[in-house]
């Protein structure tokens, strides 16, 4: 999006979305407020969201109104989302452009040059056969080609190369992209979370990891996690953490300025939270993989803002399969020794074929009952699972989310409509929440998922609310839930119990002490302003 389109959006939803401190000024006003009689309150919500649930069902057959509908319902959260996977194409021609980088008009992928002009403003010496990126700005059959290149875009499946391979080619495509613009990128997706009344976000991210490879190069792995542990924090790893903090803070400070939050000209984009799950390059050798595994849990023991750890790169490939049980017996020693880190795995984002049968047997189970996972990515392949039925009581029990990415599980492995996975999962009681994985590369927003939810899915707007309530009830935020009872939206802690659109003084009170909870309890004024409309 660029800059004067994002301006005018911001102008538009200044007046519809709360500001950032709109939590904090309602938990403030409230010590001496009163709550409305519970049950006043409970026949309103249940009026409205019935009026909503009407609605939406008339709107099936009409998918623009369906979407028109979707874009202003309260979503919570987006728990599966890959930073640089979540900016569009344009962004990243821009960025690439404003570097003076070049590109390979043929390959279609960005590439550093060997130098620059000493014209005012500098132009890029690019090797034979390329030229400037920012050539791109001037030729559109080029630009058009590189957005194509950089996402799913008007992708169409070929011999020898399939929409898996396709989507996971795109990041090298554009990852010469210097990471300066992180900031810049979180902006784009919070602005874009916000205008779909999105209030939390938690971003996958590589921060640097340069000095856990380098020690990882000078050991073998021999399975002696603890031993090797040992080794990498005596070789001075933990001197990586300050190089990631710094990272963040320069992320966080980028975004805040181009956003003006703090100021009277906050950006609605001020309002969503933003988290961050260390992410986890799993298709390596073992020594590499289990030093910047230590590295996530190092910086997310020390920094708020990394609320979690996670594994990413291609399931199938070879050493991801591989090495799988090993990482997640990695997994299991370091919960032993962090066992305050939260953990989300992508486990199972594999369909029948891509793999040998015996490949599709264990891969959820043992990321929940050896690794600890807290929360599945995709589980697509649970019904290819030895136990599967048991496995999804257990995750049931367990209270372990999966995240449900529709789009990215249907042009990655194919699958998607009756032969998703997700209504087993609902019928199990496992709780799920609708997320988008990498929107910039499959060119989608979170509304996409939920309009794809109802129309391919069939849910309804009461399942669509029980998403939206899980994906903040499953969130990784400090602090203990809202709710009552794990997973069952219909009585708060006795604190809240009344769920009046003011905070009690007991309720406040709990309120501060829990992030998650003031998230939650925002969700549910959300809700109410919503199902008030006519």
């Amino acid at each position: 999006m660029r800059l004067t389109q994002k301006a005018l959006l911001h102008a538009a939803l200044a007046a519809a979305l709360p500001s950032a401190m709109a939590c904090s000024a309602l938990l403030a006003s409230a010590q001496t407020a009163s709550s409305a009689p519970a049950s006043s309150e409970s026949r309103t919500a249940t009026t409205g969201e019935a009026r909503m649930a009407a609605q939406m069902e008339r709107l099936r057959a009409n998918p623009p109104a369906l979407r028109a509908f979707l874009v202003r319902m309260p979503k919570g959260g987006d728990l599966h989302v890959h930073l640089s996977g979540a900016v569009y194409a344009e962004t990243f021609i821009a960025n690439a452009a404003a570097d003076t980088l070049c590109v390979d008009p043929e390959k279609l992928v960005l590439l550093p040059n060997r130098g620059t002009t000493r014209s005012i403003p500098p132009q890029p010496v690019c090797v034979e056969g390329t030229v400037a990126a920012a050539s791109a700005l001037k030729n559109q059959v080029l630009y058009d080609k590189l957005i194509d290149s950089f996402s799913m875009r008007a992708f169409v499946p070929s011999a020898g190369w399939s929409g898996h391979d396709q989507f996971f080619a795109t990041f090298n495509r554009f990852g010469g992209t210097n990471k300066s613009h992180q900031g810049e990128w979180v902006d784009e997706v919070a602005a874009r979370a916000a205008s779909q009344n999105e209030q939390y976000l938690e971003l996958m991210n590589t921060p640097d990891f340069g000095v856990a490879i380098k020690l990882a190069g000078q050991m073998h792995w021999d399975g002696d996690a603890a031993k090797m542990r040992a080794a990498l924090l005596a070789g001075g790893l933990r001197d990586n953490i300050a190089t990631d903090r710094a990272e963040l803070d320069k992320m966080d400070a980028t975004r805040n300025e181009r956003e003006h939050c703090g100021t009277p000209q906050a950006a609605p984009a001020c309002s969503v939270q933003v988290r961050y799950l260390y992410q986890i390059l799993r298709a390596g050798p073992p020594e590499r993989v289990f030093a910047q595994t230590l590295l996530g849990y190092e910086v997310a023991s020390v920094d708020p803002r990394v609320v979690g750890i996670n594994f990413v790169q291609p399931e199938d490939a070879y050493l991801a399969m591989s090495q799988y049980s090993t990482q997640m017996e990695m997994l299991r020693y370091l919960h032993s020794v962090y066992p305050k880190v939260h953990l989300s795995l992508h486990a199972g984002e594999l369909a029948f074929g891509m793999v040998p049968p015996d490949g599709l047997r264990f891969h959820i189970h043992d990321a929940v009952a050896v690794a600890g996972a807290e929360r599945i990515g995709h589980g697509v392949d649970v019904m290819y699972e030895d136990g599967a039925d048991a496995l999804l009581k257990t995750m049931a029990a367990k209270h372990i989310m999966v995240e449900v990415n529709l789009t990215s599980n249907d042009v990655i492995l194919g699958v998607k409509g009756k032969d998703h996975p997700l209504h087993s999962y609902m019928a199990a009681g496992v709780p799920f929440a609708l997320s988008t994985d990498d929107e910039g590369v499959s060119r989608i927003d979170l509304t996409n998922e939920y309009e794809k939810a109802v129309l391919e899915q069939g849910l309804t707007y009461t399942q669509l609310k029980a998403s939206a309530r899980s994906s903040l009830e499953h969130s990784f935020l400090q602090g203990d839930s809202l709710w009552a009872a794990s997973d069952k939206y219909t009585a708060m802690r006795r604190e809240c119990v009344s769920g009046g659109g003011t905070p009690s003084s007991a309720c406040a009170a709990f309120l501060k002490t829990s992030e998650k909870a003031q998230q939650q309890w925002e969700l549910e004024r959300r809700f109410r302003a919503f199902e008030s409309q006519q």
